[in-house]
C-alpha cells in the first residue's frame, strides 16, 4: 500500500496540473451543488467529455473532487434559504435553517463544513486502508438486509422534531403511503393513480424535497406580516471551536461510520446515509426535542454522513465495478472513455490510479474548507437582498431545476403540490421530517421485504433471521422503545414541572 501512495504521489507532483483540476473540481461541485436541481449527478454528467483530452488519473481526479464538492455545496443552499441544493442536504435545512433565521447562520455554515470535511476525510482514509474487505462485507447485504436497515431508520420518525409523538407517526406514515403511489416495482400494476398516467411513474424523490422545503418556506415567507423589503440578518461564516467540535464528537464519529458502511451498499447513496444518521443523533441525543428548532447535531450528523457515503461509494466503484450511486454510475463512463474496468484486478494492475484517487479526495475535502467558506460568503451576500427579490428568485430556480431533471412537466406539478402540502402541515404544527424521512426509507423497505419474502418461499422467520437482519431489527426494536420511553419521560416532566408551579 505504501509503495502504492508513494508512486502516485510522485506522479501527482510531477504533474501540477493534478492539483489544478482538484480546484477546479471542487469550485465547480460546489456551485452545481448549490444550486437547488442541478446536483453532483448533473455536474459529474456535464464534465465527462472533457475528461477524454486528459489522462485517466487526471479524469478521474477531476470527477472525483467535483463529487466531494457537489456534496457539501447542497448545505449552502439548505441552511440560508430552506432550499436544499442536493437530496443529500434535505437533512441540513431541519436545524441549518432554524439556526439562520435565529441569527446564527455562519455558525450553522461553518458546522457544516466541518463536518463535511471531517465525514470526507474519514471515508476516504477508510476506502484506502478497507476497500477490499468492505466490498465483500457489502456483497452480503441482500433485500432482507436492506430492509432491516430502511426500518431502522424509520423508527426514528416518533422522536423527530415535535413533542406530539401521534403527529410524528402521523406525518411519517403520509411519507410512506405517498412512496407507495405510481407502478408497483414488482407486478408492474398501477398503484393509487387514480387513472392518471403521470402518476404511474410515482412521485419522484427530488421535487418532492425540493418544494417541501422551498415552495414552502416561500409560501410561508410570504403569508407573514413582515415588511416586503425585509433584510435578513448579516452572515459571517465562521468555523466552530475546537471545544463547540469535540462536544459533537460521538455524533460525528458515528455518522461518519454510517456515512461509509452505507455508501459501501450500492444502490443506497448519501442521501440515504443522511437521513439514517439524522434518526440516529436525534435516537442517541440527551435533548431530542431540540432536533428541527436548531441544533447542532442536526447538521453535524448529515453533513459527516453524506460526505463519508461519498467515500464509501468509491469502494464498490474500483473493488467490484459496480456503481455506489447514480453519480458513481456516471463516473463509470470517465473510466470506460479511457479503456479501464473497474473491478478487483483495477487494484492489483493499475494501483498508481487507485491511489491518485485516494490522494486525490483526501486533497479535495482538505481544500473544500477554503473554497467552502469563500463560496458560502458570496452566497450569503445574497441575504443582503430584500426578501420579495429572494424569494421569487428562489421560486424561478426551483422551477428551472426540477424541470431539467427529466424534462417531465410532471416533476413540476409534483414540487408545486408537495410546496402546498409542506405550507398546510407547517400550520398545523405538524413536523415535515419524518414524512420525509418514510417518503426515502419507504420504497427501499417495500421493495426489499418482498424480494426477501420471494427468494424465501414467504417465509418470515428465514427473513429475519439473517444474522445481520436479526441483529439490525433488534437494534431497531431497543432504540425505538427507547426513543418512545425517553418521550415518555420527558412528557411526565413536563406535567410534573407545571403542576409544581402552579
Amino acid at each position: 500500500m505504501v509503495e502504492g501512495f508513494v508512486s502516485a504521489l510522485s506522479y501527482m507532483v510531477s504533474n501540477p496540473i493534478s492539483f489544478l483540476l482538484i480546484v477546479f473540481g471542487m469550485v465547480w461541485g460546489i456551485a452545481f451543488g448549490s444550486m437547488p436541481g442541478l446536483t453532483g449527478v448533473v455536474a459529474v454528467a456535464l464534465l465527462i467529455p472533457f475528461t477524454f483530452v486528459f489522462g485517466p488519473i487526471e479524469g478521474l481526479l477531476l470527477l472525483g473532487s467535483v463529487y466531494v464538492g457537489a456534496t457539501f455545496g447542497g448545505s449552502i443552499a439548505a441552511i440560508l434559504f430552506n432550499t436544499p441544493g442536493s437530496p443529500e442536504a434535505a437533512c441540513t435545512g431541519l436545524d441549518g435553517y432554524p439556526l439562520a433565521k435565529q441569527g446564527h447562520a455562519g455558525k450553522a455554515l461553518g458546522m457544516a463544513l466541518a463536518s463535511s470535511a471531517l465525514g470526507g476525510i474519514f471515508g476516504t482514509i477508510v476506502l484506502a486502508m478497507l476497500a477490499p474487505p468492505l466490498a465483500r462485507i457489502a456483497l452480503t447485504f441482500g433485500p432482507s438486509e436492506y430492509f432491516a436497515l430502511a426500518v431502522l431508520g424509520i423508527t426514528a420518525i416518533a422522536s423527530i422534531g415535535t413533542t406530539s409523538v401521534f403527529k410524528a407517526l402521523m406525518s411519517g406514515a403520509l411519507g410512506l403511503a405517498i412512496a407507495t403511489i405510481g407502478m408497483d416495482p414488482l407486478t408492474g400494476t398501477g398503484r393509487f393513480t387514480f387513472d392518471v398516467s403521470m402518476l404511474l411513474s410515482g412521485v419522484s424523490f427530488i421535487p418532492a424535497i425540493i418544494g417541501m422545503f422551498a415552495l414552502t418556506e416561500v409560501l410561508t415567507r410570504l403569508s407573514e406580516s413582515r415588511p416586503i423589503g425585509e433584510k435578513v440578518i448579516a452572515v459571517s461564516t465562521t468555523l466552530p471551536k475546537l471545544k463547540e467540535f469535540l462536544a459533537l464528537k460521538y455524533t460525528l464519529l458515528r455518522s461518519a461510520g454510517i456515512g461509509t458502511v452505507i455508501g459501501t451498499l450500492p444502490g443506497v447513496g448519501a442521501t440515504t446515509a443522511a437521513f439514517l444518521s439524522y434518526s440516529e443523533a436525534v435516537r442517541w441525543s440527551k435533548n431530542p426535542e431540540r432536533f428541527g428548532k436548531g441544533a447542532y447535531e442536526g447538521i453535524a450528523a448529515p453533513e459527516a454522513a453524506n460526505n463519508a457515503a461519498v467515500g464509501g461509494s468509491m469502494v464498490p466503484l474500483l473493488a467490484l465495478g459496480i456503481p455506489g450511486s447514480a453519480t458513481t454510475a456516471i463516473m463509470i463512463g470517465g473510466l470506460t472513455i479511457h479503456g479501464i474496468v473497474p473491478g478487483p484486478m483495477l487494484l492489483v494492475q493499475n494501483k498508481e490510479l487507485v491511489y491518485s484517487v485516494f490522494i486525490g479526495m483526501l486533497a479535495a475535502n482538505l481544500l473544500m474548507i477554503f473554497f467552502g467558506l469563500k463560496a458560502a460568503r458570496y452566497f450569503a451576500k445574497i441575504l443582503d437582498a430584500p426578501y420579495a427579490l429572494v424569494g421569487p428568485s428562489i421560486i424561478v430556480l426551483c422551477m428551472t431545476g426540477v424541470y431539467a431533471l427529466r424534462n417531465n412537466i410532471m416533476d413540476l406539478v409534483v414540487m408545486l403540490v408537495f410546496g402546498a402540502l409542506g405550507f398546510i402541515l407547517r400550520r398545523l404544527d405538524y413536523p415535515i421530517a419524518p414524512l420525509i424521512i418514510g417518503l426515502v426509507l419507504g420504497p427501499i423497505a417495500e421493495i426489499s421485504l418482498r424480494r426477501a419474502m420471494l427468494m424465501n418461499n414467504f417465509d418470515i422467520i428465514a427473513v429475519i433471521s439473517r444474522p445481520i437482519t436479526a441483529t439490525l431489527l433488534i437494534l431497531a426494536l431497543a432504540s425505538l422503545l427507547y426513543g418512545l420511553y425517553g418521550q415518555f419521560r420527558r412528557n411526565a416532566e413536563i406535567k410534573k414541572r407545571a403542576l409544581t408551579a402552579t
